[in-house]
């Protein structure tokens, strides 16, 4: 399933901070089970992680904050280790060009399952297109255009790589007012999501 229909803070409590499953901020800082808080000073301290579970964890992380299946995160890994550079940092380049999470980027979504809802429901428009598939690849000089949402203006600036177009940025053309463009591939460090990327590549070295 590319939704997760559980407990999502509880998914923060063992994961860390996931922006785009959810924005609420849990009470307990601890992680969830039967066994409690943290031991104390001289209790027994849990067993270290291995090295597979550390990946297995980052890769949970990654899937869980983009809302995407096993499938099409493999398609995604496999996709960056064809691309120039460093892997990892462009399987997060190609995440953050998906529709739904440009959506989210853009403050038209607390979350990216409500992206993907606006997307789905017909409110999103690509270059004047209606696009309803969230795992639509935007591309550099899209036009990105929301109907029927308003934009939260209380939320953080946008990212570098989208540009909010008002009616005289482009004397040449026709553009709609608050729509977003892409003017770039994002930027790693803007990426607020704290992941190893680099050991999401290894957990599927042998598959992809």
């Amino acid at each position: 399933m590319s939704r997760f229909l559980g407990p999502r803070l509880k998914l923060v409590r063992r994961l860390g901070t996931l922006p785009g499953l959810t924005n609420k901020v849990p009470l307990k800082e601890y992680e969830p089970g039967q066994h409690g808080p943290p031991p104390l000073v001289g209790e027994k301290k849990k067993k270290k992680k291995s090295q597979y579970g550390k990946r297995l964890e980052e890769k949970q992380k990654l899937r869980l904050n983009y809302g995407i299946t096993e499938r099409q995160l493999l398609n995604y890994v496999r996709r960056a280790r064809k691309g120039k550079g460093s892997a990892g940092e462009f399987l997060i380049q190609l995440l953050e060009m998906r529709l739904d999470c440009i959506v989210f980027r853009s403050h038209f979504a607390s979350t990216i399952a409500e992206a993907r809802q606006l997307v789905t429901h017909g409110h999103v428009l690509v270059n004047k297109t209606t696009v309803d598939i969230p795992s639509y690849s935007c591309q550099i000089e899209d036009l990105i255009s929301i109907h029927n949402v308003t934009r939260n203006q209380e939320s953080a600036p946008l990212p570098s790589h989208l540009t909010m177009m008002s009616s005289d940025s482009k004397s040449t053309s026709e553009v709609t007012s608050g729509a977003i463009f892409v003017n770039s591939w994002v930027n790693r460090k803007e990426v607020s999501l704290k992941i190893k990327e680099l050991l999401i590549i290894e957990y599927y070295s042998r598959q992809a």
